[in-house]
């Protein structure tokens, strides 16, 4: 509850838990507030492999049709998985509906950034950006990460937005050290 308060107040945190603690929760929970009072919003939620990717976007769509199944009435919400393999056809159709994407830092870097313009509305309307297992990011490949980020950071101000960030870890001790080092 302190997470998720936290993070309902337009915090940056670092979550560093046990395997199934509910970390997840504490960035599904803020992410679905803010698309309830802002249908356009839009999150980025990044992960070290794709069947993390899948994993977690399964969860997330089962939320969300637990939600319209409950309250019909709420916006439709969607995401998709955007990474190398996600056939060209279906890339431009996340990129200009899906208010939740789920991808890699590699498809950050190689295939969103470059490609800005194309993403000015996801850009213009991104609130969250979630880092999962954010302790894979240190040495050289953490270094090219954090370059990654400011990059993402410097877009997101041309397009006008300045979104929050949530990493989550089940195995590093320093978290928050890390997590400021990735974000400065």
């Amino acid at each position: 509850r302190v997470a998720i308060d936290a993070a309902l107040r337009g915090e940056n945190l670092v979550l560093s838990t046990g395997v199934a603690s509910g970390k997840s929760l504490c960035y599904q929970f803020p992410i679905l507030q803010s698309l309830l009072l802002n249908p356009r919003g839009k999150s980025l939620l990044l992960f070290p492999t794709k069947a993390l990717a899948q994993d977690q976007q399964k969860k997330f769509a089962s939320m969300l049709d637990t939600l319209h199944r409950l309250h019909p009435k709420a916006p439709k919400f969607s995401g998709g998985i955007y990474d190398g393999d996600t056939q060209s056809s279906a890339r431009r159709n996340i990129r200009k509906q899906a208010n939740l994407i789920f991808s890699n830092p590699d498809m950050l870097h190689l295939g969103i950034l470059p490609n800005h313009t194309l993403w000015s509305e996801f850009f213009a309307n991104l609130k969250w950006v979630v880092i999962d297992e954010v302790h894979i990011y240190r040495g050289v490949f953490g270094s090219h990460f954090a370059n990654v980020l400011r990059r993402l950071k410097r877009i997101c101000a041309l397009y006008g937005s300045e979104p929050r960030f949530i990493c989550t870890s089940a195995t590093v001790a320093n978290a928050r050290e890390l997590a400021q080092d990735l974000l400065e």
